[in-house]
């Protein structure tokens, strides 16, 4: 992954975004990082216990989830968020090859992937026409 390109600060402003990555140095390199784009990050979540707490809780605009979190398969926060109507971004070492059949077709990054991409998806995110009212 590379820096952030510091002429687009505050690019991502205001948005909410929940991060569940369990390697404590990606997690924290990814809050610092959404950060500075003008993210609000909740968490990182770095085991399942706090990433499904959050899915549920938390008031989010979308999340990015690492698929293996401490030896646990990520879905059941994907399926907790596609509940809610909200999207998110798979990144794994996997690539797409490593998700379940009905999660293929949503985004997903594979490692190391680039942040520059991860930015161009959680844009996205801002759009109306993606976005789904909550309960």
């Amino acid at each position: 992954m590379t820096n952030p390109d510091p002429h687009e600060e505050g690019v991502l402003q205001g948005l909410r975004v929940l991060i569940v990555e369990d390697e404590p140095m990606l997690a924290a390199f990814l809050e610092d990082a959404l950060t500075d784009l003008g993210c609000e990050v909740i968490g990182p979540a770095l085991n399942m216990k706090d990433a499904l707490r959050l899915a549920r809780e938390a008031s989010i605009d979308g999340a990015g989830l690492d698929v293996n979190v401490a030896g646990e398969q990520v879905y059941p926060v994907a399926d907790v968020l596609a509940e809610r109507g909200l999207p998110f971004v798979f990144m794994t070492g996997y690539g797409e090859a490593g998700l379940r059949e009905s999660d293929r077709g949503r985004p997903v990054l594979q490692k190391p992937y680039s942040f520059e991409r991860l930015v161009e998806i959680m844009t996205q995110w801002r759009s109306p026409r993606n976005r789904i009212p909550q309960a």
